[in-house]
């Protein structure tokens, strides 16, 4: 059976490398649904980090708020706030000034429950961390704060992960005063320890869709490659590199969800995946599945 056939004849395994989003997860919402084209997905989330709320930086950015030292007038502490964590966000669920976030995936948690008032949130649509800055420069500098030199400046509320890159290109010193923003990095509202379970979960559930004729691993950042490669064999301890293309079993795809991902997993591991998502969303990842699949496997009639 070719593996577009088993996309209408029974639903693909596929194993998102992710925590679930609380309290529902877009991706869970897509690739439980069966659209138009008749591709029906199975997925199941494996967790590669352990996720602990910070209590030190949430009490930070409490205490901002009730002092309203996050606001648009002169004299505020901070002019807006930048995410790029889904745990972050998560963690934090409540703002009325210019939330900036990283994809679309991230405005998602922001979307449950009414508030008063809305929620003005900016650069979903830029998918990394150089677009996003590179947005912020023109959206904050030019367009929101045009005449106020310096610039009032953001808080930069961290997840798992540090992403320099947006601090160093808003504080870059050759940028000119009038677009120069300065950042304060706050601290983590969540600590990401690496999962120890994964790669035994990830083989455990592999196992269990053994009989299948195909499946997909999904990878959404470079924290998950070291349980992707343990999790399907294809680690080479010795080495520390992935294990030649040959030993892979011909039916277990590897997608991810950018090229940041996919060009960790090339240059640490030496190991090609499948396919990387054009945009970072469920429905980018599932578009590259649809036309991957496609493509290797003729029609599906």
């Amino acid at each position: 059976m070719s593996a577009s056939q088993a996309s209408v004849n029974g639903a693909v395994p596929i194993l998102l490398l992710k925590t679930r989003s609380s309290p529902g997860d877009s991706y869970e919402d897509l690739f439980e649904s069966t659209n138009e084209d008749g591709w029906s997905f199975e997925p199941t989330f494996v967790p590669v980090l352990q996720h602990t709320l910070i209590r030190e930086g949430l009490d930070e950015v409490r205490t901002l708020l009730q002092n309203r030292g996050i606001r648009s007038d002169e004299g505020a502490s901070y002019g807006g706030l930048i995410f790029t964590s889904q745990r972050a966000v998560e963690a934090f669920t409540s703002l009325s000034v210019p939330v900036y976030s990283v994809a679309p995936r991230r405005r998602g948690a922001w979307s449950p429950g009414p508030r008063t008032p809305p929620l003005a949130i900016h650069g979903s649509h830029t998918g990394n961390g150089d677009a996003l800055a590179a947005f912020i420069l023109d959206d904050y500098a030019v367009a929101r704060y045009p005449a106020r030199v310096p610039k009032p400046p953001l808080l930069f509320l961290v997840g798992e992960q540090r992403r320099d890159i947006i601090p160093r290109t808003l504080t870059d010193p050759t940028l000119p005063a009038d677009r120069r923003i300065p950042v304060t990095e706050g601290d983590r509202l969540r600590h990401g320890a690496s999962c120890p379970r994964s790669p035994d979960h990830l083989a455990r559930l592999l196992d269990e869709t053994a009989s299948r004729p195909v499946r997909w691993v999904v990878v959404f950042s470079p924290t998950g490659c070291d349980s992707l490669l343990r999790g399907l064999g294809l680690l080479d301890e010795a080495s520390g590199r992935a294990r030649p293309a040959e030993a892979r079993d011909g039916r277990t795809y590897v997608a991810t969800i950018g090229p940041t991902t996919r060009d960790y997993l090339r240059r640490t591991f030496g190991f090609e995946p499948d396919v990387c998502a054009a945009t970072p969303s469920p429905e980018g990842v599932r578009r590259a599945i649809v036309d991957f699949t496609t493509s290797h496997s003729g029609s599906k009639e």
